[in-house]
């Protein structure tokens, strides 16, 4: 049995934990451990997860599976998105699952709580940005309906590596 429910700010340690162990777990393989380590100590650091959960325009929710908290989901919308998308956008900044719980269908039930949110904010679009080289997550988005749109910069230590931008229509 799955729940999905919105992070709050008392549970930065949480959300901290499960972003450090979700992101070493899908990249360490194909990252050296020094720019691992340097992206990990920028991106999730307790001062930075604390303005992106006291922004108004973003939202993290956990996923649990039998009350075991297995990943989690950040948006952005407005003026919080990562890249200039518009007022007409949501963005998925951040979608991921521990491996032990991979293969349970909780990675496409964050995406349907994506999608409904965005649906809920009147956005005509969803879109993301997913790693050139993670054919899992590709053939995923692919699979619920996301188009490669473009591409940007994602700089992981000092290794300049490149995200597809992918999007979906709403409407």
């Amino acid at each position: 049995m799955s729940m999905i429910k919105e992070c709050r700010l008392a549970e930065i340690d949480q959300l901290r934990a499960i972003s450090i162990k979700t992101f070493s777990e899908t990249f360490k393989e194909q990252n050296s451990n020094d720019n691992l380590t340097a992206y990990l100590e920028e991106a999730y650091n307790l001062e930075k997860l604390q303005k992106e959960l006291l922004e108004r325009e973003s939202s993290f929710y956990f996923i649990f599976d039998s009350e075991c908290l297995a990943g989690y989901l950040k948006i952005n919308w407005n003026d919080a998105q990562t890249e200039i998308m518009g007022l007409k956008m949501l963005e998925i900044e951040r979608i991921y699952i521990l491996s032990a719980f991979k293969r349970k269908g909780l990675g496409q039930k964050l995406i349907n709580k994506a999608i409904q949110l965005a649906k809920t904010k009147k956005k005509e679009a969803v879109w993301l940005g997913v790693w050139e080289n993670n054919q899992s997550a590709l053939k995923f988005y692919e699979k619920n309906g996301f188009k490669v749109v473009g591409a940007h910069s994602f700089w992981l230590g000092d290794d300049e590596q490149t995200d597809f931008i992918m999007q979906k229509q709403l409407l």
